[in-house]
């Protein structure tokens, strides 16, 4: 009878100590709230009065330049063809790029993703400065490198294929390690015993369970370096973006010409999205077995 007591005790005991914790952590989580909106608030404020001109009174303005650039297009609509035409060399220079620094980033960020894996690094020491590396690459925004490279290498293609290719290594790095780490180790150790190299181990032992999940990944990537790459061409680092940003220029003119761009992208955009989508989910879950009846 005085165990069951001291039973009925310890659990009322551990159903306090546990409601207490939720409402301490439901307490932080509303204090965090707080902080949030108030740091959103003073920065939006902040940064409205340091402005050329307020928010809120270039507002009403906000519809100006779609109307402009739309009324245009719908005057000249007869030119769309022709435009399409003439800028569709530039959308194949921005698909260039981004195909490029995609399989640049996806090659090495494979490399880096097995070094970077705990239990198949080849050098374990090597493991956290590698990730912290990949960390840098993730974190510096694609148009900030594309700005240096273009500094130094002059405007083009070249420096935003870079740009892309190396935050491209950090992303996919960083996913691939994830994927490596679900990988089964006994394919590996089996190859280990019978005298197998570290190259060996991660090419038959590794990489034939994740190639699916690292394809599935790639192709992800490759419609984020599409949106990166014509973004780049406002800095000058060539492709579609670099025609956009002369087309929507004030005073100029060409809004019949932007909106082409803009259909040419958004069609690109889509297209891309649905057949990578459409691919990964074949390599994801497979092709459907079809039924065979009798």
């Amino acid at each position: 009878m005085a165990d069951k007591i001291v039973n009925v005790d310890q659990t009322a005991t551990v159903g306090d100590a546990y409601l207490a914790q939720i409402k301490k952590k439901r307490l932080m989580n509303f204090i965090m709230l707080v902080v949030f909106l108030a740091l959103l608030v003073s920065g939006f404020y902040t940064a409205d009065s340091r402005n050329a001109g307020g928010f809120w009174d270039g507002i009403g303005n906000i519809f100006d330049f779609p109307a402009a650039m739309f009324g245009e297009a719908i005057d000249r609509a007869p030119l769309m063809p022709g435009y399409l035409v003439e800028y569709f060399p530039s959308l194949i220079e921005t698909i260039n790029i981004a195909a490029a620094s995609t399989l640049i980033g996806a090659l090495l960020g494979l490399v880096m993703s097995l070094l970077v894996t705990r239990g198949f690094a080849p050098v374990p020491w090597l493991v956290n400065p590698l990730r912290r590396v990949l960390d840098i690459l993730r974190a510096i925004p694609e148009i900030v490198i594309a700005l240096v490279l273009i500094f130094m290498l002059g405007g083009g293609p070249v420096p935003a294929m870079i740009a892309i290719a190396l935050h491209s290594i950090g992303a996919l790095g960083k996913l691939f390690s994830e994927v490596n780490e679900n990988a089964s180790l006994k394919p590996v150790e089996g190859l280990a015993s019978v005298g197998a190299n570290w190259m060996q181990r991660m090419w038959l032992g590794v990489i034939p369970q994740v190639a699916p999940n690292y394809l599935s990944y790639a192709l992800l990537r490759f419609e984020i370096n599409i949106r990166a790459s014509a973004i780049l061409g406002f800095v000058g680092a060539g492709g579609i973006g670099y025609d956009l940003r002369n087309t929507m220029s004030w005073g100029v003119g060409k809004y019949d010409e932007a909106a082409a761009i803009f259909i040419l992208l958004f069609l690109t955009i889509v297209a891309v999205d649905q057949l990578s989508g459409l691919m990964r989910n074949r390599l994801t879950n497979g092709a459907a077995t079809p039924q065979v009846t009798s």
